[in-house]
């Protein structure tokens, strides 16, 4: 049986089939302008037909909606079975909106396999859709476990000189953690009557020893997308060796599947051990916006300082995650829509410089505002809202989290909030040491500003950080009936004791 109209599956297959189709017409890159106008029609059908599930849906109910259900291999009762709520609707437009941007973003600096290229990033559009939309546990793992494919090409094939080894360490941790999942899905398959429906998991009453077992499996799967500390390593060494639009797809969207992956699957499934663990979540996500902004102050890469900038941010989001109340969910979710157009933007702003000068080195800059001035002023507001400026979107998520976790440890938010000033500083002394100041060298002085392309891209983006800076009721609202109904269910426990 087939309910809704389909949307959902349009956001997965628009996307998908016009990177095979890129595929099969590419190799020759004589045909490059071509292959390039196709790839941007496929991108913005695949955001127009996302659009949808903004203007029609329902902000007063928790329930899933778009839901779309087929029976796929009835002999295990494995459904084709999408829907999305207030939680993971926004990272649908939030996915299709970034490949609009990283498939222009590409327009001029890629010139070889562009087919390819262009087809990976559409691709992995849809195959990132179908994780937030996937309600069949099996569904929800081929998603998870497929689109690592498509980011692993465009590392280790568009990447830097070391792009093979970071290409293979990035697939192997996450593909590692990603194993210790399948077992949780067929324990939970097996537990629940041989269901795989995810929202059928959140009432199946398991032990406290089972939660805990459980809580561990998703843990690692989840942890090492997000990345939490000490499962961090491989983010520096992908964001560094992958392509710009690599870098932005990564920051941007697939960081937020591990995130997300806590709220699908570990505060529904097992409560308890979320309950019982939740010190070590603080833990780990206070270490990570403590010391991992004290290793971005020693960064001589860019890219690599925003790249730890990314894991510090995402501690936010899981410390917003574990105090269970809805000032910290909430806050969390909007640091994860603001972490997607803050950091993808930064890391745009990186590539424009490396396209000029083919040097990510903080040191091979200084006084590029006084060649590039309006670059300089797009890069600022980005460093501010990286730095959490208030009116910018960084302030709005890090804030909510800080007042959530001050209702719950005076403490908490006390370390959470003095390193704030980590983020200024990591940020601020890179902006002064690569824009201000006299003209560094000659090959800064040859620098043009940004060009017409360029501008668009990172003008849209400043639009949306201002927007839900000034203004984040729209995406707030959105989100409260599920995470209100997701508190609900967590505070019941399924335990008696």
């Amino acid at each position: 049986m087939l309910e809704g109209i389909g949307i959902l599956s349009l956001t997965i297959w628009v996307p998908i089939v016009a990177g095979l189709l890129l595929l099969a017409l590419g190799g020759d890159d004589r045909r490059a302008d071509g292959i390039r106008a196709l790839a941007l029609i496929g991108a913005v059908l695949g955001f127009l037909v996302a659009i949808p599930l903004w203007t029609g849906f329902d902000k007063t109910t928790h329930a899933m909606q778009f839901v779309e259900r087929m029976a796929w291999v009835p002999a295990f009762n494995i459904h084709y079975h999408l829907g999305v709520d207030g939680i993971s609707m926004p990272f649908v437009l939030l996915n299709s909106f970034t490949t609009v941007l990283v498939v222009l973003a590409g327009w001029v600096v890629i010139r070889e396999k562009v087919a390819q290229y262009m087809a990976a990033f559409l691709i992995q559009s849809g195959l990132l859709n179908g994780v937030f939309a996937a309600l069949d546990g099996v569904l929800f793992y081929i998603f998870f476990e497929a689109m690592l494919i498509p980011l692993y090409l465009i590392i280790g094939v568009w990447g830097g000189p070391n792009r093979v080894y970071a290409a293979i360490k990035f697939f192997l941790y996450t593909l590692l953690g990603s194993l210790l999942m399948l077992v949780a899905v067929l324990y939970l398959y097996f537990e629940s009557g041989g269901s795989f429906d995810i929202l059928a998991w959140h009432r199946v009453p398991l032990t406290l020893a089972a939660q805990l077992l459980l809580f561990v499996a998703f843990f690692f799967a989840f942890a090492v997308k997000v990345p939490m500390w000490p499962v961090h390593t491989w983010l520096p060494d992908a964001h560094t060796e992958a392509p710009t639009g690599g870098s932005v797809v990564l920051a941007a969207i697939t960081l937020k599947v591990g995130a997300y992956g806590f709220l699908r699957f570990v505060l529904p499934i097992v409560p308890d051990a979320s309950h019982e663990l939740a010190w070590l979540m603080v833990a780990l996500s206070l270490v990570a916006i403590v010391y991992i902004g004290l290793v971005a102050l020693v960064q001589a890469d860019m890219k690599r300082l925003i790249a730890y900038s990314s894991i510090a941010h995402m501690g936010f989001v899981t410390l917003g995650f574990f105090i269970f109340n809805p000032l910290g969910i909430e806050g969390g979710l909007v640091q994860m829509i603001s972490h997607g157009f803050v950091s993808g933007a930064l890391f745009l702003c990186v590539g424009v410089m490396y396209d000029r000068l083919h040097s990510r080195q903080i040191a091979d800059y200084g006084g590029v505002v006084n060649t590039m001035p309006k670059f300089a002023a797009f890069m600022m507001l980005f460093a501010m809202a990286n730095a959490g400026l208030p009116g910018t979107s960084g302030f709005i998520g890090e804030f909510m989290v800080i007042l959530g976790t001050m209702q719950v440890s005076f403490w908490w938010a006390l370390a959470a909030g003095l390193t704030l000033i980590f983020g200024a500083a990591y940020t601020l002394w890179m902006y002064k040491r690569v824009i201000f100041g006299p003209v560094a060298n000659p090959q800064v002085a040859a620098l043009k500003d940004i060009d017409g392309r360029e501008f668009l891209i990172l003008a849209l983006l400043a639009v949306c950080v201002l927007a839900l800076g000034v203004y984040p009721l729209p995406l707030t609202e959105v989100m409260h009936a599920s995470v209100n109904h997701l508190l609900e269910h967590v505070a019941h426990s399924k335990l008696s004791y």
